[in-house]
């Protein structure tokens, strides 16, 4: 029901015109790089919008940041951190004292557990698990049905339970 207002060249001389008041990047998993830039491009010209779904429950105490989707039956627990531009896809589970870093995907169902930091540009697969206290390093992607335990210091493709290394 909405119409195009033009491309991503016209979205400067739209918002000045007022054609809308926020923005939403709607371009998925497989383009964090594309993602990233026309975030980056537009965050101190336009505001960023952010979605949460009315199913989905978070905290009093968590963070979301300009520019996220949360999509339906997501937790959120106390003292999480989403940072600007990533997008939880359906029923992710985010457990107390997480950072989840900006510009990355997670996909349905994926479960997090205390304490993880999760650098920037990650893509989490349907079903992955991760343990308490864990880091993952930017530009890492984790398959699906994934169950990380040990710290992840080298960016790559991980699969399997327990995670190993496919890789870049």
């Amino acid at each position: 029901g909405y119409s195009i207002i033009g491309t991503t060249d016209t979205v400067e001389q739209e918002f000045l015109n007022q054609s809308f008041d926020e923005l939403i990047i709607g371009i998925g998993y497989k383009h964090l790089e594309v993602r990233k830039s026309l975030f980056e491009r537009f965050k101190d010209k336009i505001p960023f919008g952010k979605v949460v779904h009315s199913s989905s429950w978070l905290d009093e105490t968590a963070t979301v940041a300009d520019g996220c989707v949360i999509y339906p039956r997501c937790n959120i627990d106390a003292n999480v951190i989403i940072e600007e531009n990533t997008i939880l896809n359906i029923a992710c589970t985010v457990a107390h004292d997480t950072t989840i870093g900006k510009h990355c995907f997670l996909s349905p169902r994926v479960a997090l557990a205390g304490f993880i930091k999760v650098d920037e540009r990650c893509i989490l697969g349907i079903n992955s698990t991760v343990i308490d206290n864990i880091k993952i390093k930017s530009q890492t992607q984790i398959g699906g049905g994934t169950v990380v335990i040990k710290n992840i210091e080298k960016s790559g493709l991980y699969v399997g339970n327990p995670h190993r290394f496919i890789r870049n």
